[in-house]
C-alpha cells in the first residue's frame, strides 16, 4: 500500500511514514505540484497509488468516478504534520483493511 501525498500536505510524511507505507511520494516529488486534481488522479491511478489529501476534491472525483485510486481523506485538516502523522500511523490497521476492502473507495479521517 503505498500513498501519493496531495500538495496540500507535507512532504515531511514522506520519509516520517516510509517504514509503515513503503513505495509512497508527494505530488512535488513526482512534479505534479499545481498540476490538476484530475491529472494528479490520473497519476494515481495508473501507478496504484492510494491518495492522501485534506481537499475536498479529491472526495467528488472518488464519488464520481469510483477507485482506482482510492483516496483517504483528512477531513477538517489545519493541523501540524506530527498530528497527520500520529492519525495515518494510529490508523494503520483500519487503512490497510481499507485498502482490502473492494467496496469501498474512500476513507475519511478526522482528528
Amino acid at each position: 500500500m503505498k500513498f501519493l501525498f496531495d500538495e496540500n500536505l507535507s512532504r515531511k510524511l514522506v520519509s516520517k511514514l516510509a517504514a509503515l507505507f513503503p513505495g509512497s511520494t508527494h505530488v512535488a516529488l513526482e512534479g505534479l505540484e499545481g498540476t490538476s486534481d484530475q491529472k494528479v488522479w490520473e497519476f494515481a491511478k495508473t501507478r496504484d497509488f492510494i491518495i492522501v489529501t485534506a481537499d475536498s476534491d479529491f472526495y467528488e472525483l472518488v464519488t464520481t468516478y469510483g477507485p482506482p485510486p482510492k483516496v483517504i481523506w483528512l477531513r477538517s485538516w489545519q493541523y501540524p504534520t506530527a498530528i497527520a502523522d500520529t492519525v495515518l500511523r494510529s490508523n494503520a490497521v483500519r487503512i490497510s483493511e481499507f485498502v482490502q476492502d473492494t467496496e469501498q473507495a474512500l476513507l475519511i479521517l478526522t482528528p
